[in-house]
């Protein structure tokens, strides 16, 4: 199993910008030192908290520092941006990244981003699949395009000097495109079984309850054999909310207290939640009552916290009930303390993950009787 990094990020409205600015560009930094695989970010436009408005541009801000993890897009929210700006800005990044990059897409799901953009009563999702066909259509196309959908019709016909490259898209670095990811936050996500029908591979979000990230997987395999594909263990990521301390006490604080640095990200996706009247996405059983999702009971279901140990037991019983996936995804959450924020992520490379792969890989006991 792989570690790897997913941050939406989520801060406190009251911090500084500029100094959660440069805390999310030092834990990816910090995820590159350690050995982590890959991080995602995610954009929202319209929120102080969730606080990055366009993931492509704070991916290029870490291009240049970073030597080998890889930086995918989480997502880049496809009714919110022209498709010609996308495919032209990911394939730019692409080439920075030398072929570092994942293109993670998706609808998007801030509803004031919608209001805002122009698309909260439109078909959101008609939206997200014509743009990443027009995206698709312009890497693997050849000026002059002409490209009529919807909602974009996209052509240089008219305006053509091939001679001088104009009308002219630039194509990603890696061929044909960059790989195609996409985040999966409801059970039994009939999504994946579109996107994994077209070769695309899944993230997990780390709202779901263990019984309902289960179903994720079945979904996949599912649309990979419609699309001919073989279904591979290792190209489903799961995100979890994890965290890592010396001594249990210190990790229940950090990570277990409504008032917490986790308790706050989650507050404020239970706030939202609310207001769009459903919170079942938090629960482990749908017949679950709204008012039994509270704070303490989404905190105690859905964190991982304690020493190494602790952590590495229970994350071998999440993976019991999910079964094999490829990749585990940190959650990013706010450093409301910076000193123990990293000691986590140094804990999970340097002791958790190796622990957890030498359970996993680890031959079978024999046990002889009489």
């Amino acid at each position: 199993m792989k570690l790897g990094f997913f941050t939406m990020p989520m801060h406190p409205p009251g911090r500084d910008y500029t100094q959660t600015l440069k805390e999310d560009r030092e834990a990816v930094i910090l995820a590159d030192k350690l050995g982590f695989c890959e991080a995602f970010i995610g954009e929202h436009v319209t929120d102080i908290c969730e606080s990055i408005p366009s993931c492509l541009a704070f991916i290029a801000s870490v291009a240049f520092e970073t030597k080998q993890i890889k930086l995918g897009s989480g997502t880049v929210n496809l009714p919110n941006s022209h498709p010609a700006q996308v495919a032209a800005n990911v394939a730019m990044l692409d080439h920075m990244l030398e072929g570092r990059f994942l293109f993670g897409i998706g609808p998007g799901g801030l509803r004031s981003d919608m209001e805002m953009l122009g698309n909260l009563d439109r078909d959101r999702t008609a939206m997200f699949v014509e743009a990443i066909d027009q995206i698709l259509a312009i890497w693997a196309g050849d000026a002059p395009y002409n490209i009529k959908g919807q909602f974009w019709n996209l052509s240089t016909e008219r305006t053509l000097l091939r001679e001088a490259g104009q009308g002219v898209m630039v194509k990603p670095y890696q061929q044909p495109h960059p790989p195609i990811v996409v985040t999966a936050i409801v059970p039994h996500s009939k999504g994946l079984v579109a996107a994994a029908r077209r070769g695309w591979t899944p993230i997990t979000a780390n709202f779901l309850q263990p019984n309902w990230a289960a179903t994720h997987w079945p979904m996949h395999a599912q649309g990979c054999e419609l699309g001919g594909h073989k279904a591979e263990r290792r190209d489903w990521r799961v995100c979890k909310s994890i965290f890592v301390a010396d001594d249990d006490a210190t990790a229940r604080r950090y990570a277990k207290e409504v008032n917490g640095a986790y308790g706050f990200y989650y507050w404020n996706l239970l706030t939202k939640r609310k207001a769009r009247g459903n919170v079942d996405i938090f629960k482990h059983d749908l017949n679950l009552p709204d008012s039994a999702v509270t704070m303490d009971y989404i905190l105690d279901s859905l964190v991982i916290c304690g020493t190494v140990n602790s952590v590495v037991d229970q994350l071998l019983a999440f993976r019991e009930i999910t079964g094999d996936f490829g990749t585990l995804l940190y959650a990013g959450h706010d450093w409301a303390d910076p000193q123990l924020a990293r000691r986590s992520m140094e804990l999970m490379a340097e002791q958790v993950m190796p622990a957890v792969n030498a359970a996993i890989g680890a031959p079978p006991v024999t046990i002889k009787h009489g």
